[in-house]
């Protein structure tokens, strides 16, 4: 796994350093680094945004609007791991708070996890209680997922699924608004400890979005710190902003995300038994889409969905199971560590 070093030291009077990946949200990254000027509190903070090839003019007004940033700028989308890597490896806080960039922070949230992070020194990862627009709770805290999670979970199945599966894997069988211990956090924010990750490395780039905190999460307990979910601090999170914009490209890149985590912690044979298998439901999802597209139904809607199922089939079939990464902007290709 290629590793971008941590290069800036720590400053002392440097609580923590907020870093943003962007990709063509600036309606959504605007009030998001609004609310996180307030969302500091006392603390002394930093804010560095990694734009990924922004087209929207978000280069522009972050500089204009926001002067205070600290802006990297690349030529081309990097994903999402080695985007923040990037972020990470110029930043002098004593934490690192990765955030999406369609996000609100709530109150004084990053001071708050900061807080709590002092007061356990063992705490290497924790995520706040992120909530959907309308104020409920989103799922965001995890267990790591069993072969039978990633059979059902986010794919067409998920709705026959047996209910324990599913509930073990989204915790629900514990309440959420309680602090907590979690195998994993969501990474559309979590807080991460710096000599965390001096010892464990940054992201695996390997990934170019989904799947990379889990895998991080899973490195960092495997060092012995702990991940803890802290509903006290609260961001909302919009969810999908970018990834939406391409769904071809959404859906590939979730499903080699999930092959390329089986890989690394079950094996080739798993690996290979969930490709087949995902291939598998997404010849099925055609095979739905041409008969209601036959029938006359949505006939257009049908068509596009076909073609999106063909590109990510095509993508599974082309990549090898013991290869699953991703071609970053530049076309270079990192495989398995």
């Amino acid at each position: 796994m290629p590793r971008r070093p941590i290069t800036q030291p720590v400053e002392s009077a440097m609580d923590v350093s907020i870093i943003i990946v962007s990709w063509n949200v600036w309606r959504w990254l605007a009030p998001c680094l609004t609310s996180v000027r307030e969302a500091l509190g006392a603390l002394k903070g930093e804010i560095i945004v990694v734009d990924n090839a922004s087209t929207d003019g978000t280069l522009e007004r972050v500089r204009e609007m926001f002067p205070e940033v600290h802006l990297l700028t690349n030529p081309a989308n990097q994903g999402f791991p080695a985007a923040n890597n990037q972020g990470m490896a110029i930043a002098h806080g004593r934490y690192f708070f990765l955030l999406n960039p369609d996000t609100f922070v709530l109150d004084r949230a990053i001071e708050a996890l900061v807080a709590f992070a002092d007061a356990r020194p063992k705490a290497g990862v924790i995520g706040p209680q992120l909530l959907n627009p309308d104020g409920t709770v989103q799922s965001s805290r995890r267990r790591f997922p069993t072969f039978w999670t990633a059979l059902f979970e986010s794919t067409w199945w998920q709705p026959y699924a047996p209910p324990g599966i599913l509930r073990h894997y989204y915790v629900l069988d514990r309440p959420d608004h309680e602090i907590q211990e979690v195998d994993w956090v969501t990474g559309a924010a979590m807080l991460v400890r710096r000599e965390v990750v001096e010892q464990v490395g940054p992201m695996d780039e390997g990934f170019f979005m989904y799947a990379e905190e889990m895998d991080w999460c899973r490195r960092i307990r495997a060092a012995g710190w702990q991940v803890f979910y802290y509903p006290w601090a609260k961001i909302i999170h919009y969810g999908g902003r970018s990834s939406d914009q391409v769904p071809a490209v959404q859906h590939l890149a979730f499903q080699r995300s999930k092959i390329r985590y089986f890989w690394k912690y079950h094996g080739p044979a798993v690996a290979a038994a969930l490709r087949v298998f995902l291939i598998g439901q997404y010849l099925w999802q055609i095979g739905m889409e041409g008969a209601k597209a036959a029938l006359g139904h949505k006939r257009g809607m049908r068509q596009e969905r076909i073609g999106i199922y063909m590109q990510v089939i095509r993508g599974l079939l082309l990549t090898k199971p013991d290869a699953i990464s991703q071609t970053n902007g530049g076309g270079k290709r990192r495989g398995l560590p």
